[in-house]
């Protein structure tokens, strides 16, 4: 494939898919051809540069991305490599944002499989272009055409293959270039030969010919004349067509290889100089003035003022924290000043290094639309903009995945509570999908994460990194009680000891109040029968009382509490002894108030394709679930519904398993509502926590 003049030799692609189809395998082959490793890394083997974490290197899968810089025809590609598996699309999100286009590989025997589809809609979200590599076609049970019609299927008709195989797959002797319409020979050694087409291809060649020929042509008006007055259109206007067609997302090129042999690679990095956009042409970035809130726009010009947005953070074992980030605009410097506009604080930039993979390099300099890294930022996180002091601007920020699957943590060890929260921050710098909540009412530590592995990965981080371990528990739900009846009660508390005694005594009422009001005192004392100084102690017995619950030991809500009477004695009255009268008034009332329980509801939005959507609402009523609506989103549908929180802890992995992994879905907090009489009875029966713990 001939290459066309560029007005920069970047290109900043994400190499992205689902989970096993050979991503990191066809990065390390790029970086073995064009020099920059002296042997081929390889993920089964634990020897790959890319996936150095050893939990990459334990799993053989792809934990988080890295950076691949593939020096090729005068054009730097710099390749990020993210993970495949649904638990780590916040890797995924972050190199999207910062890439200029996106490379797809598609497993040639399983085909389109589910991270495809998902990474292919964020990328419609950013407007990303997109090239698409078939792997693994040395395997058994492999097939081009297949795929490409599951890719159509899928993705529409701008699939256009640009290469052939030429002989049954996986025996395939050669490949037949679609532009320049000739064969490309394999050899035992050496370098490809070129031929004709063969006749049994010739009919497929010139078909798959003629359509990229049309895509090139629709994307410009002055070839798009030449082609309808029946002109023929010379390779080198073709090949700038399609470039532009690509760009436009009206094109996504396809071709084929296996990345363990290097089959077809050297066609796939021309393809990409060829054909995806470099920085320059993305076109300026758009940015918010810090101060005045208006629009900016900044262009791809390594002269102009520096803008950068961080996209990764990690904590590099003799660095320290690495911060990684997309240069924008004008140029970063080493020993230099920025500005972070998130923080609203300057950063001293140290030394400079450019990655891959593992591997750091000093560098002096990042320039406009090149990607590099700094060590020991101060304040600076993931999704920050680095800017010029004297021009604060923001760039719009990663939207990272929110955490959908939640467990409970509980240190192994006494004592290592502090060292656990402490090492749990440090995490989140690294992992922006990762959330740690310590939940009051239910006195234990929360981990969210997008998935079963996710959620190992990080204990398995809080191990090996920081020497603390912890056990994965079922989250409590945590319920509330109130009451639905009307109700009054008299407490007295009256001890004698000898001396000095103990004496209070009250009447107080109970009514039930509307829900999420809360609690409401009201006082009713006239004529003194219970002093003023005492009245406040009341109240405080009343709060204290109803946070250990009358049911199941769960907090009491949305009560209104009224104190009407009461009587005191002018020695042996204290505030602590109407606090216990006040307690004892109200466990009787609110016993005789009709309890009940409450749990929590939360808001569901399942996207999920629409073949899948009867097993969704079927299981939704199965959970307890009520549907309050349906959407369709092109190919998908979109269930909006609420069910209780107990019941969809484990939702990502049910989901998950009823779609394939094709569905998705966020969760929030709704409200608060009445547990039915049956699943109340377990929840009490069951029930060992009083005081407010649970």
């Amino acid at each position: 494939m001939r290459r066309v003049a560029l007005s920069t030799g970047l290109r900043n692609v994400a190499i992205v898919g689902h989970g096993g189809s050979g991503k990191t395998t066809l990065a390390e082959g790029l970086l073995h051809l064009a020099g920059q490793t002296p042997r081929l890394g390889r993920v089964d083997e634990g020897n790959s540069i890319l996936d150095a974490d050893p939990d990459a290197i334990r799993r053989r899968i792809s934990i988080s991305a890295s950076v691949a810089p593939v020096p090729w025809g005068g054009v730097k590609l710099n390749l990020v490599d993210t993970p495949g598996y649904l638990d780590f699309q916040g890797e995924v999100r972050a190199a999207l944002r910062i890439a200029d286009a996106a490379l797809f590989v598609v497993d040639a025997v399983a085909g389109v499989e589910v991270g495809t589809e998902l990474t292919w809609r964020t990328s419609d979200e950013l407007g990303l272009p997109r090239m698409v590599f078939v792997n693994k076609m040395d395997r058994d049970n492999a097939s081009f055409a297949r795929t490409v019609d599951q890719l159509r299927g899928a993705f529409g008709r701008t699939i256009l293959p640009l290469y052939l195989p030429i002989g049954a797959e996986p025996s395939t002797r050669g490949m037949v270039d679609v532009l320049a319409s000739k064969a490309l020979l394999f050899q035992a050694k050496g370098p490809l030969t070129e031929g004709p087409v063969p006749e049994d291809l010739e009919a497929a060649a010139e078909s798959a010919r003629s359509a990229v020929v049309e895509a090139a042509a629709e994307a410009d008006d002055d070839l798009l004349a030449r082609y309808l007055d029946g002109e023929q259109l010379p390779p080198a206007d073709v090949l700038a067509g399609l470039r532009a067609a690509v760009q436009a997302g009206k094109a996504v090129p396809v071709l084929w290889g296996a990345a363990g042999s290097l089959t077809g690679l050297p066609q796939l990095a021309d393809a990409m100089v060829a054909l995806l956009p470099s920085p320059a042409d993305r076109g300026p970035v758009r940015a918010e003035d810090s101060k005045t809130g208006q629009a900016r726009e900044s262009a791809p010009d390594a002269a102009a003022p520096p803008l950068a947005l961080v996209w990764k953070t990690m904590a590099d074992p003799y660095v320290g924290k690495l911060t990684i980030f997309r240069v924008y605009s004008g140029t970063i410097s080493s020993d230099s000043q920025v500005y972070d506009a998130n923080a609203e604080a300057a950063e001293r930039v140290g030394q400079l290094y450019a990655l891959c993979g593992k591997e750091q390099k000093p560098v002096a300099a990042v320039a406009a639309g090149d990607i590099g890294a700094v060590a020991k930022l101060q304040v600076t996180h993931t999704g920050d903009t680095l800017c010029d002091p004297g021009h604060p601007v923001r760039i719009r920020p990663i939207q990272f995945p929110r955490p959908v699957h939640v467990v409970a943590i509980e240190p192994k060890a006494k004592g290592d509570e502090d060292k656990i929260s402490a090492a749990l921050q440090r995490l989140q710098e690294e992992d922006p999908t990762l959330s740690v909540e310590r939940n009051a009412e239910t006195h234990q530590t929360l981990l969210s994460g997008l998935g079963e592995m996710h959620l190992d990965v990080i204990m398995e981080r809080l191990k090996r990194k920081f020497g603390v371990e912890v056990t994965a528990v079922a989250p409590r739900v945590p319920y509330r009680e109130t009451v639905r009846g009307h109700a009054k009660a008299e407490g007295k508390h009256k001890k004698q000891t000898g001396g000095r005694g103990q004496y209070g005594h009250v009447f107080l009422e109970v009514d039930p109040m509307p829900r999420g009001e809360g609690f409401a005192f009201v006082d009713k004392i006239f004529g003194g029968s219970v002093p003023r100084q005492y009245i406040p102690a009341v109240e405080k017995g009343l709060r204290e009382c109803m946070t250990e619950g009358i049911l199941a030991g769960y907090p009491v809500v949305d009560v209104q509490v009224t104190l009407t009477d009461g009587s005191y004695h002018p020695v042996d009255s204290s505030e602590m002894a109407f606090k216990i009268a006040a307690s004892m008034a109200f466990k009787k009332a609110a016993l005789d108030a009709q309890p009940v329980l409450l749990e929590p509801i939360v808001d569901l939005e399942v996207t999920v394709p629409e073949e899948y959507l009867g097993d969704v609402m079927g299981d939704l009523n199965k959970k307890r679930g009520r549907i309050q609506g349906i959407e369709t989103r092109g190919a998908f549908s979109v269930v909006h519904a609420q069910a209780p929180q107990a019941e969809v802890f484990r939702y990502a992995i049910d989901l998950r398993s009823m779609t394939q992994g094709r569905g998705v879905f966020t969760l929030s907090f709704s409200h608060y509502e009445e547990v039915p009489a049956q699943v109340a009875q377990s929840v009490i029966e069951h029930s060992t926590v009083k005081a407010g713990v649970q």
